[in-house]
């Protein structure tokens, strides 16, 4: 499963770190779409749930995937901040990028722990434990792919 996951999520995000050329508009959509029935797709292989927990699941987990691409599309708008800024980038731009980003961080942990307790009372601690690790296996997978594509503060 682990493998699938993996090949996945790098032909999700080959198209996202390739897009950094695009305007935000072009990459909130590859975005949406990359986590979009796919993602449902691996959420639902690697859950396993029966008919009465997925029909408890689903309409949670609907409502998590609606706030966190919300989030996602602030996080591209910081990563396409950061890139048209990054070759002269000063004290106040640097701060006001990183303080957006662990902002940014902050919203998505927090929902996190929403979304846990939410999964958890549909269903039981094990499927909000699996659906919690997924998430972060996904999300890290992505933000290390994105990361490699993107130069340190101050590099040209």
């Amino acid at each position: 499963m682990k493998k699938l996951l993996l090949v996945a999520v790098m032909l999700f995000s080959a198209g996202i770190a390739g897009s950094f050329a695009q305007t935000v508009d072009e990459e909130i959509k590859l975005v949406q779409e990359a986590f979009g029935k796919d993602k449902k797709t691996l959420i639902e292989s690697y859950m396993g749930l029966s008919p009465e927990k997925a029909a408890a699941f689903w309409p949670v987990y609907d409502e998590f995937e609606i706030a966190r691409k919300e989030i996602g599309k602030e996080r591209i708008m910081i990563i396409n901040d950061y890139i048209e800024k990054f070759t002269h980038i000063g004290d106040e731009e640097a701060d006001a990028l990183a303080m957006r980003s662990l902002k940014n961080d902050a919203a998505l942990n927090k929902l996190y722990s929403s979304y846990y307790s939410k999964v958890k009372k549909a269903t039981s601690a094990i499927d909000a434990a699996k659906f919690i690790q997924i998430e972060f296996y996904i999300t890290n997978t992505i933000r290390n792919v994105i990361q490699q594509e993107l130069p340190f503060v101050g590099d040209i």
